[in-house]
C-alpha cells in the first residue's frame, strides 16, 4: 500500500542532496549576486534592481509551463526525476556564466547580465520545479512527506552553510592567483567549483529516489481543466501568498546583510582553522545553522499545534524580532548575532511545512476534482521562490539607490540609516504579511487525514 510506504534513509538523503545543490547556487544569487553586480561587475544598484524585476516578466511564465511539461512527461524513470539528470550540467554552466564579467562597455555588460540572469532562472526552473514536485509522488504518507521536506531543508541549509563558509576563502584564493588581484576571475572560478559539486549531487538525487504516486488512470490531458481547477483552489492561493511574502522577507534580509556589515558594522575579519572570514560570513552561517534547528523543531511542534499554527506563529515572532534590529548599533554585535539566530530559527521552521503543505494541496486538488496536477501545483513553489527573491532583490536595489548608496565608498549617515531599515522594518513587513495569509488557511492536519484516506480508497479501486 502506498499510504504505509516507509522510505529508506538512502532515499531521503538522496532527495535532500538535490537541495544541497540548489541552495549553494540560490544563496550565491540571493545574497551575493547584487553586491557582485554593483561592486565587481560594475553596474548601478538601481539598474540591478530594475533588471531583477523586468526579467521576471519572462520568468513568470516558465514555472507553470515547466510544471505542465513535467506533468505530461512519460519516461522509464518517471515524470520528474529525468529533469535532474538532463538539467544538471546546463544549470552549472549557466551559473558560472552569470558570475563571469566580460571586458565590455557598461551598456554591453548590462545586456550580458540580463541574458545570463534570465537563462539562469530558466535553468533553475527546469531543475527545481521537477525536484520540488518529486516530493509529492515519492510517498502518500503525510508524515513521510514532512520527513522528506525536513531532510530537504536540512540539506538545503547545509548547502547554504557550505556556500557561505567557502565563498571568502575561494574568492580570496582565486582572486590572488596573480600578482594583481582579480576579483572578477575569483568569482568566476569559485562558481566553477560550486557548479561541479551541484551537477554531481543532482545526479545522485536522480539515482537514489523513486516515483510511486501516479495520476488517476482515467485522467485525460487537459490544460483547460488543470488551470480551471487551480483557479478555484483557494488553499493554493493562500499558500502562494504566504510563501511569496516569506521569501521577500528572507531575500531582503540576506541581500541587505552584505551591505549592512560592509558599510555599517565594518567589523574586522575573524580567523578560524587558518581561514579568514568576514563578519558577514559569520552572521550568515549562524543564520543557516539556526535554520537547521528550526527545521528539526518543525515536525514536533506541528504535531502538537498543527502545520498552519506553527507556520503562522513562527512568522509573527520573526516579524517582531526583525523590527528590533533597527535599534541595534555597530557596537552591539553580540545582540545582532543573537537576534539573527532566533529569527533564522523561526524562518527555518516554516520551510519544511511549506513543502509538505504544497503536497497536501496536490492531494486536496485530486480529492476535489479527481485530477492530479502535482507539477503544476509545485511549480508555484518555484514561482514564489523566484518572485520573492526578485521582488526582494529589486526592493534592495531601489532602496540602496534611494538612500544614496555609492559602491566601494564611505557611505553617508543617511545611507547607513537606509541599511538599518533594510535589515529590520522592511523585511518585517514581509514576515507579517505571511503570517496574516496563514490565518485564512484551512487545510488542517485533521482534515488532510480524511482526504488521504479517501484518496487511498480510490487508488485501491483503480
Amino acid at each position: 500500500m502506498i499510504e504505509t510506504q516507509q522510505l529508506k534513509l538512502k532515499e531521503k538523503v538522496g532527495y535532500g542532496l538535490g537541495d544541497f545543490a540548489s541552495s549553494m547556487f540560490w544563496k550565491m544569487f540571493s545574497v551575493y549576486l547584487m553586491i557582485f553586480y554593483t561592486d565587481v561587475f560594475g553596474i548601478s544598484a538601481a539598474a540591478v534592481g530594475t533588471m531583477f524585476l523586468i526579467t521576471r516578466i519572462w520568468d513568470t511564465a516558465n514555472d507553470p509551463v515547466m510544471g505542465i511539461l513535467a506533468d505530461r512527461t512519460h519516461t522509464r524513470w518517471g515524470k520528474f526525476r529525468p529533469y535532474l539528470m538532463w538539467g544538471a550540467i546546463p544549470f552549472a554552466l549557466i551559473g558560472v556564466l552569470t558570475f563571469t564579467t566580460p571586458n565590455w562597455s557598461n551598456e554591453a555588460k548590462l545586456v550580458y547580465a540580463y541574458c545570463t540572469y534570465t537563462l539562469m532562472m530558466m535553468a533553475y526552473t527546469a531543475v527545481n520545479v521537477p525536484y520540488a514536485s518529486l516530493l509529492g509522488v515519492m510517498s502518500a504518507n503525510s508524515n513521510e512527506r514532512t520527513q522528506l521536506a525536513s531532510f530537504r531543508m536540512v540539506f538545503a541549509f547545509a548547502g547554504s552553510i557550505f556556500a557561505f563558509i567557502m565563498v571568502d576563502p575561494l574568492t580570496g584564493f582565486f582572486t590572488n592567483l596573480t600578482d594583481i588581484p582579480d576579483p572578477q576571475t575569483g568569482w568566476m572560478l569559485t562558481m566553477m567549483v560550486y557548479g561541479c559539486i551541484a551537477a554531481v549531487l543532482f545526479y545522485l538525487t536522480f539515482a537514489w529516489t523513486k516515483e510511486r504516486i501516479k495520476p488517476p488512470a482515467s485522467q485525460d490531458s487537459s490544460l483547460k481543466k488543470d488551470f480551471k481547477n487551480l483557479a478555484t483552489n483557494k488553499p493554493w492561493f493562500i499558500l502562494l501568498g504566504a510563501a511569496l511574502a516569506t521569501l521577500i522577507f528572507n531575500s531582503m534580509r540576506d541581500g541587505a546583510s552584505v551591505y549592512y556589515f560592509k558599510y555599517y558594522i565594518q567589523s574586522p575579519e575573524w580567523s578560524f582553522l587558518g581561514l579568514s572570514f568576514g563578519i558577514t560570513t559569520v552572521y550568515l552561517v549562524l543564520g543557516q545553522a539556526a535554520n537547521i534547528i528550526g527545521v528539526i523543531l518543525a515536525q514536533p511542534i506541528s504535531k502538537i499545534i498543527g502545520k498552519r499554527n506553527t507556520f503562522m506563529f513562527a512568522m509573527f515572532i520573526a516579524s517582531i524580532l526583525s523590527c528590533l534590529f533597527f535599534f541595534l548599533d555597530e557596537n552591539q554585535l553580540t545582540l545582532i548575532l543573537i537576534l539573527q539566530v532566533v529569527i533564522s530559527a523561526c524562518a527555518g521552521i516554516i520551510f519544511p511545512l511549506l513543502w509538505s503543505m504544497y503536497a497536501d494541496i496536490a492531494d486536496y486538488a485530486e480529492y476535489k476534482t479527481g485530477r492530479r496536477t502535482t507539477g503544476l501545483i509545485f511549480s508555484s513553489s518555484s514561482f514564489a521562490q523566484k518572485m520573492g527573491w526578485t521582488l526582494g532583490g529589486a526592493l534592495t536595489g531601489w532602496t540602496l539607490a534611494y538612500f544614496g548608496y555609492v559602491a566601494n565608498a564611505d557611505q553617508t549617515e543617511y545611507a547607513k540609516e537606509g541599511l538599518r531599515y533594510m535589515v529590520s522594518f522592511l523585511p518585517a513587513v514581509g514576515a507579517l504579511i505571511s503570517a496574516i495569509f496563514m490565518i485564512f488557511y484551512r487545510l488542517t492536519d485533521v482534515y488532510m487525514v480524511k482526504v488521504n484516506q479517501e484518496l487511498q480508497s480510490r487508488r485501491m479501486q483503480n
